[in-house]
């Protein structure tokens, strides 16, 4: 079978998108694509999902932070960044998701944009309120470990023991 000439070729884009998440959180490639394809479908519908095409070409995460790579179709970037930005959870895993930036080629995307995940910089033990707690520090962000779950703070609202 013969290749499509260039001119007849879907043409992609690579979003970059950076992914947090609580330290303790394990997300996996397949359950990010499940989702991103239901936020695109509820946003854009069957036809403008079909049309938009998302799908993760890469993705890694650990310990709290993450990347992907996403691909589009050329013409539906916007509608794939605002389906990007529905998602809020990944397996009931509450996740915060950023794009970084657009490339016309997966190199173009990972030189630029990939391999700058934040992952924890930082462990200590942090006064928050009046207990001494586990602290995981990230970029002027810190994840304090109470029974109920995590606690998202700044360096501001804490102080080191």
């Amino acid at each position: 079978m013969k290749h499509l000439p260039k001119h007849v070729r879907p043409r992609w884009r690579y979003l970059a998108v950076g992914i947090e998440t609580w330290p303790g959180a394990s997300l996996s490639r397949g359950a990010f694509q499940r989702e991103a394809w239901y936020a695109a479908q509820n946003l854009l519908g069957d036809a403008g999902s079909a049309d938009a095409d998302v799908t993760v070409v890469r993705f890694s995460h650990a310990a709290g932070a993450g990347e992907a790579a996403v691909r589009a179709r050329r013409d539906e970037v916007d509608a794939t960044r605002a389906a990007l930005a529905c998602l809020d959870a990944v397996d009931g895993t509450p996740v915060g998701l950023r794009v970084r930036g657009v490339s016309g080629t997966i190199r173009a995307c990972e030189e630029r944009y990939l391999g700058r995940a934040g992952g924890i910089r930082d462990e200590r033990d942090v006064v928050f309120g009046t207990d001494r707690r586990r602290g995981h520090a990230r970029d002027g962000a810190v994840d304090i470990e109470t029974p109920s779950g995590f606690v998202g703070a700044t360096d501001a609202d804490i102080s080191d023991t």
